[in-house]
């Protein structure tokens, strides 16, 4: 089937509609319909061909359509990426997979200065850089430091990347075959903690456009904009708040992100809570909020940011809670921005 063909989804799917999937499920019925609908697509990476995948996404691809289209990889993540690169400029489509975006900081130079810029060195006039980078952040059992660093905002400064951070299996499952879709680099972000939430999931190929936020509850006194496993805390969050009527915004992706959503939200609250499961200082909330002060939208109270703490993830069981984003947090969060 041509990738042109593949049915164009941009809502999420109502609750009890089609199958409901459990997080790898639904990722790996992602990789195996991309695999069979195109053979130029490889899926290479860190355990790819393990007997459970990575965490189950990528499970028996290799028994499926064999070891030159998914394999495993050493540890030379920056070596690895110059060789995925020179695949897209060649006329594959790889997806290469990292159990932890940690270890992108060793690819800077092979995403940032090759796969960004391939396109504007050549004028435009080159092939892209149908390139997916897949990566899964880390959170508890003692990951630390250089084990669950979620790193999706260190990249919205670089033009030409692509940006993906779904929150669901329907998400992820229909953002994955748009990025493979993509002729450009695409980072793509998921979270260990999105894999505790099974979702409804269409069976066919669908793609969810880059760019198109969804809105996951509907309310005229606050707009909170998330993204990632934090938008399934706040779903519940906001669905049990009786004190004033809160919208929920899930971006989906950052780079491009969906200006108009939050304009359109942000104009009708005229209060904004953005809340972000990485660092606080030059983060996502900051981006956000810079768009809504450009456009001039009026403000009811002062925007506020809620992430993590400008610290390095602690290992200890007590100190890791205290880092972390919880309903306490969150919910004192959203009484400020209330003036409650």
């Amino acid at each position: 089937m041509p990738w042109s063909k593949i049915k164009i989804e941009d809502r999420p799917l109502d609750s009890g509609e089609g199958r409901l999937l459990n997080y790898p499920e639904a990722m790996n019925e992602a990789f195996c319909q991309i695999l069979g609908n195109d053979p130029r697509v490889i899926v290479m990476g860190q355990g790819v061909d393990d007997f459970k995948g990575i965490f189950g996404a990528t499970k028996d691809l290799h028994l499926k359509f064999g070891h030159q289209r998914a394999f495993d990889t050493p540890l030379s993540e920056n070596g690895l990426t110059g060789v995925a690169v020179g695949m897209a400029i060649t006329g594959l489509r790889p997806i290469y997979c990292h159990n932890r975006p940690d270890f992108l900081l060793l690819t800077l130079d092979q995403i940032v200065n090759h796969a960004a810029k391939w396109q504007l060195m050549f004028g435009g006039k080159s092939t892209g850089v149908p390139l997916v980078i897949w990566s899964c952040v880390g959170r508890g059992w003692g990951s630390a430091c250089q084990h669950s660093q979620a790193l999706h905002n260190a990249f919205l400064h670089y033009p030409g990347l692509k940006i993906v951070v779904p929150s669901s299996p329907y998400d992820s499952k229909g953002l994955l075959i748009s990025a493979v879709k993509d002729n450009n680099p695409v980072l793509f972000f998921e979270h260990r903690f999105n894999f505790k939430y099974p979702g409804h999931v269409p069976q066919e190929m669908y793609a969810i456009p880059f760019g198109k936020g969804a809105t996951c509850r509907q309310g005229t006194d606050l707009t909170i904009v998330a993204v990632s496993h934090i938008v399934n805390d706040l779903k519940k969050i906001v669905g049990d708040y009786s004190q004033a009527s809160l919208e929920l915004i899930d971006l989906r992706t950052i780079k491009p992100i969906d200006k108009e959503l939050i304009f359109k939200s942000v104009s009708k609250t005229g209060r904004l809570l953005v809340v972000d499961s990485a660092w606080e200082t030059q983060g996502l909330g900051n981006y956000v909020i810079s768009l809504v002060a450009m456009e001039g939208i009026p403000l009811k109270s002062k925007p506020r940011i809620l992430a993590n703490p400008d610290v390095y993830t602690p290992s200890g069981y007590t100190l890791e809670q205290e880092f972390y984003l919880d309903d306490a947090k969150i919910l004192s969060a959203i009484s400020a921005c209330l003036d409650k």
